[in-house]
């Protein structure tokens, strides 16, 4: 076997949060894990962290059962949090309440460094980096790392989280918190071979129609989301919780559901909607002494400029999940 690949494995197996001291653990779940957890979406499951925060919600269409038509991969399909109608809401709506979610996870500190370590920030910035999240609904079944409180620690487990989830999603377009239980969410182990699903299969489940949501390289300014109200496009800026909801400027090309997301190659992605300016196409200005200082903590001095969206915690690093296939993603 390649050393690389060696170490690729290894790196899924140990976890590789970047969040500093106790956080960053990341998912400590061997990357041959087979047991996949099936999670109702209203359902706060085992072992939540907090009583639920989800909002009313209308919902969203109950898919027909499945019956292996259009489904004829066994494992998961990646796609990137940037997809245009990955997620869905109702417009100026918030399908969660990250205030009391924030205040629930914070009022008792053993819990809250449990939160902290499995989701990969540190517990100082925990309740700031909770309201820098944004509130939305799955439009898809997607496989995700979840936890469990249990004992005061994290308990890892695979899931998947049933179309209309109501989760908190952060600047990289990765669900982060299931709000129906509080639970820290990471990316997927994406484990090799048949997942042994516990729990009962609603209707429209099928393994070949489950989603992994990967990170994207730079952080968004918004979600494309779908209104499931009147399902038109919605935009929803990072760290908003609706109120400023906005009609796309440029919108995709295609109306919602005219695009089937757990079907490979029917959905165009376009570019994300990065909030980093672009970079320079000329070449750098000569030094005139009076450029700030590069910044000492390694971090892209790129984006020490960018808009931060309402309520982001300037100061909390966010989380770099390790890449879900051995080879592909990160260089090793």
């Amino acid at each position: 076997m390649p050393a690389a690949y060696t170490l690729a494995v290894a790196l899924i197996v140990t976890g590789c949060g970047d969040g500093g001291g106790d956080a960053g653990a990341g998912p400590h779940i061997s990357a041959g894990a087979q047991k996949v957890r099936l999670m109702p979406a209203g359902e706060p499951g085992p072992d939540p962290f907090t009583a639920s925060t989800a909002r009313p919600s209308p919902g969203l269409p109950s898919p027909a059962a499945a019956d292996g038509a259009g489904a004829k991969a066994q494992s998961a399909r990646s796609v990137p949090g940037s997809t245009p109608g990955l997620y869905g809401g109702t417009r100026s709506v918030p399908s969660c309440d990250t205030e009391r979610q924030a205040a629930l996870l914070t009022e008792d500190d053993t819990k809250a460094r449990a939160f902290a370590q499995a989701a990969g920030v540190t517990p100082a910035g925990l309740s700031v980096w909770v309201r820098g999240l944004t509130p939305v609904l799955l439009r898809a079944d997607v496989r995700v790392t979840g936890h469990g409180y249990r004992d005061g620690a994290a308990d890892p487990y695979q899931a998947v989280l049933q179309t209309g989830t109501a989760v908190l999603v952060d600047r990289y377009g990765s669900p982060r918190v299931r709000c129906a239980g509080g639970n820290p969410l990471r990316t997927a182990v994406d484990a090799r071979g048949a997942a042994e699903h516990e729990g009962e299969a609603w209707p429209a489940f099928h393994p070949g129609r489950t989603l992994l949501v990967t990170p994207t390289a730079r952080p968004l300014g918004a979600l494309v989301i779908v209104n499931v109200l009147s399902g038109t496009w919605v935009e929803r800026p990072i760290g908003t919780s609706g109120s400023q909801d906005v009609q796309p400027a440029d919108p995709p090309p295609y109306k919602p559901g005219e695009r089937d997301l757990t079907e490979a190659g029917t959905a165009p992605t376009p570019a994300p909607r990065e909030s980093a300016p672009a970079e320079p196409s000329g070449p750098p200005a000569p030094p005139t002494g009076n450029e700030p200082a590069a910044p000492t903590d390694g971090s892209d001095a790129g984006e020490q400029g960018e808009r931060q969206p309402e309520n982001a915690a300037p100061d909390t690093p966010e989380p770099a999940d390790c890449p879900t296939d051995p080879g592909e993603g990160l260089p090793v």
